[in-house]
C-alpha cells in the first residue's frame, strides 16, 4: 500500500493509459514527495517525471499490478527486459527457464540484452560453467518456453560481476557482454 499521501498508478510503459486493476505495467508513484527533477538535467528529468492528469508521476522502471484493495505487487523491471521483433521479453523469465530446463539452481549465470541489427536486441547469457546450446534450447522448447526467450549467444566467464552487497552487477555484465559480443 502506498504511504499516505502517495498514490500508485499502473500503466502502459508505452503510451501511459491507466490499467486495470490485476493487470501489468509500468508502476507510476505520485505525491507531494516528489523531486523537482534532475540538477541541470531536463532531459533525464523529463524521462521520469510524467505529467498526467494534472498530477505529476514519478516513473519507477518497475513491472508491478495493483490488486482490489490497492496492494502493489512487483514483478521484475522493465530494465531487465529485452525488447525482441516488439516484443517485451522478461530477462528475469528468460533466467528462470534456463534454470529449469538446466535442472540447477546452484549454475551462476545472468541474461542480458544487447543490440540486434535483426530483431532490434537479442539475448546473452554470462555463465560460470560451459552451457550446450543445443541441448539447453531443446530443454526449454520441451518445456514449453517462448521461442524469443531462448539466448542468441553464451558465453563463459570466471565470474559474474557483483555489486558489494552480493547482488548481481547488470550494468557491469552488460559492458561485458558487449566486449565479448564484439
Amino acid at each position: 500500500m502506498p504511504l499516505p499521501g502517495s498514490n500508485f498508478k499502473i500503466v502502459d510503459p508505452d503510451s501511459f493509459t491507466e490499467l486495470a486493476n490485476g493487470e501489468a505495467g509500468m508502476v507510476l508513484i505520485g505525491g507531494p514527495q516528489l523531486m523537482q527533477g534532475y540538477l541541470n538535467n531536463p532531459q533525464k528529468t523529463a524521462e521520469v517525471i510524467k505529467q498526467l492528469g494534472g498530477l505529476r508521476w514519478y516513473v519507477s522502471g518497475d513491472k508491478g499490478r495493483l490488486d482490489a484493495d490497492g496492494f502493489l505487487t512487483l514483478i521484475d523491471r522493465y530494465s531487465r527486459f529485452a525488447k525482441l521483433v516488439g516484443e517485451m521479453i522478461s530477462l528475469t523469465a528468460v533466467e528462470d527457464n534456463i534454470r529449469l530446463a538446466m535442472d540447477a539452481s546452484e549454475i551462476d549465470f545472468v541474461a542480458i540484452n544487447l543490440p540486434d541489427l535483426k530483431k532490434g536486441e537479442k539475448i546473452v547469457v554470462l555463465c560460470t560453467t560451459a552451457m550446450q546450446p543445443d541441448n539447453l534450447r531443446h530443454s526449454m522448447l520441451a518445456n514449453g518456453c517462448n521461442p524469443l526467450m531462448i539466448p542468441n549467444e553464451y558465453y563463459q566467464i570466471a565470474e559474474i560481476p557483483k555489486l558489494g552487497a552480493g547482488k548481481t552487477d547488470f550494468k557491469q555484465a552488460k559492458t561485458l557482454a558487449l566486449e565479448l559480443s564484439a
